[in-house]
């Protein structure tokens, strides 16, 4: 069976290098540093000529996943502009203060995402890994209809969360999918695929070869941009293939 291999990219650049170094699936973002906004309709527009499935995160600003009304409308808002695009899916997640999943609003995007005029495949996002017990936040997505979960297995990078993230994958069965994310490069994919997931989710990003002083010091760029690369996608992509 082949293993699937989705790329996160927040510009059009992106989108091409994913695209060339052989990514299966394009997550469309905005700003990555602090793990992916919303993108602007743009950019959505220009990702939905992409010959390869693009799923849009809904994420309307950084921070935790506790979302006022007001919030959880723009998230609604973002689903119906996705399917209205035509993308083929979107990347949603909301808790509650206590870190659980707030399981009634996603429910309410998860009606918005079956109704929106296309079937939107959805995936549930790395609030999931500030869940408190993993294994009861995996059957509460199931209930409310996800089709994957994005996860690091409850740590910051996947390496580290492969015990849960292996957990994870014989709890889910063929019931829903594990996505393993954070941290997925050449050095640590190998040890990942030891879980059983057979999806992966990295950046594949690499440092410009100079940051753009001026544009930093005008507070314009925090560092070295960061860019998708077409040959970190291309390694995993025969990374993968070798392990298929």
């Amino acid at each position: 069976m082949r293993r699937l291999l989705e790329v996160c990219v927040e510009d059009v650049a992106g989108i091409d290098a994913a695209v060339t170094g052989g990514a299966d699936r394009i997550e469309l973002c905005a700003a990555l540093a602090v793990g992916g906004l919303t993108p602007p309709e743009s950019l959505i527009a220009a990702a939905a000529t992409a010959p390869i499935p693009v799923h849009l995160l809904a994420r309307p600003r950084d921070g935790n996943f506790v979302y006022t009304a007001a919030e959880a409308a723009l998230v609604a808002a973002d689903i119906r502009a996705a399917a209205e695009a035509g993308l083929a899916g979107v990347v949603i997640g909301a808790s509650r203060t206590d870190r659980q999943l707030d399981a009634e609003m996603l429910a309410a995007w998860v009606s918005v995402a079956r109704n929106a005029g296309r079937s939107l495949s959805l995936t549930l996002h790395r609030a999931f890994d500030l869940c408190p017990d993993p294994l009861a936040a995996l059957e509460a997505a199931i209930s409310l209809g996800f089709d994957r979960i994005l996860t690091s297995g409850c740590t910051p990078k996947a390496i580290d969360g492969r015990d849960t993230i292996a957990a994870l994958v014989q709890a889910a069965g063929d019931r829903i999918t594990i996505l393993a994310g954070s941290g997925v490069d050449a050095s640590t994919l190998p040890a990942i695929l030891e879980t059983g997931v057979r999806e992966v989710h990295a950046s594949c990003r690499s440092p410009q070869a100079s940051a753009d002083t001026r544009e930093i010091a005008f507070g314009f760029q925090a560092g070295p941009r960061l860019a998708t690369d077409p040959a970190k996608v291309s390694t995993l992509r025969n990374l993968l293939d070798a392990r298929s």
